[in-house]
């Protein structure tokens, strides 16, 4: 695969050579003259001076035949720009973003990126987790879809508790697949009675997410 990478900070550099030392053709951009200089001494001719953001830089970089493209700069504004850009203007099938923001995250898929990839959000699911398990605890996310599957145990002051799922009036961001009920497997419908201790599988976007710890976990969200 030809990727270029578009952003020559830390994560660039490792990304770049992470690409390169699996044998694929890559092409790192960065606009900064010293920090420029310097990857070229690590990587050499894979490292190109220039502004991924401008539509010229990625012509010259034979954009138009990239397999792929990763905006990982420091700036949500430019990683957005950069995929856009290579999306609208060359046809590259496959961008990733960096987000700095998890706020950015929505805005970002719905605007086109293929797939988008939050720091912040990473270490707080790790964080997550690890506490205790009455706890949202996301186990998958589906960028392309703006989805992602979370795992969450009913407390025993919940106020869900002996609600039927229909009460809660969750809304249609939030899709509970799957209640495991000790040894049991309950398929949900808005008739089932949810209980203490419930572990609650659902498809969630942001809004549904957020409607899940206010009316389970009874947690206020901003």
């Amino acid at each position: 695969m030809y990727i270029i990478v578009g952003g020559g900070g830390q994560v660039g550099y490792y990304v770049a050579k992470g690409l390169l030392d699996q044998g694929h053709e890559v092409l790192l951009l960065d606009k900064d003259p010293k920090r420029f200089k310097h990857l070229a001494g690590q990587i050499g001719a894979n490292v190109r001076r220039g502004d991924a953001c401008e539509v010229r830089v990625l012509k010259e970089c034979g954009c138009e035949r990239a397999d792929m493209v990763i905006a990982v700069t420091g700036e949500d504004e430019d990683n957005l720009v950069i995929c856009q850009v290579a999306k609208a203007h060359f046809k590259v099938q496959s961008t990733i973003a960096r987000v700095n923001n998890p706020r950015n995250n929505e805005m970002f898929l719905r605007l086109g990126i293929d797939r988008t990839v939050s720091p912040t959000d990473t270490i707080l699911h790790l964080i997550e987790a690890e506490l205790p398990h009455h706890t949202l605890v996301p186990l998958v996310v589906l960028s392309r879809a703006g989805l992602g599957l979370v795992e969450l145990t009913v407390p025993p002051d919940s106020p869900a508790a002996n609600l039927r799922l229909r009460e809660l009036e969750l809304p249609r961001e939030a899709n509970v697949a799957l209640i495991l009920r000790g040894d049991e497997t309950v398929t949900p419908s808005g008739d089932t009675v949810i209980l203490p201790e419930d572990k609650i599988y659902a498809l969630v976007k942001a809004e549904g997410e957020r409607a899940m710890r206010r009316s389970i976990l009874g947690q206020e969200t901003a």
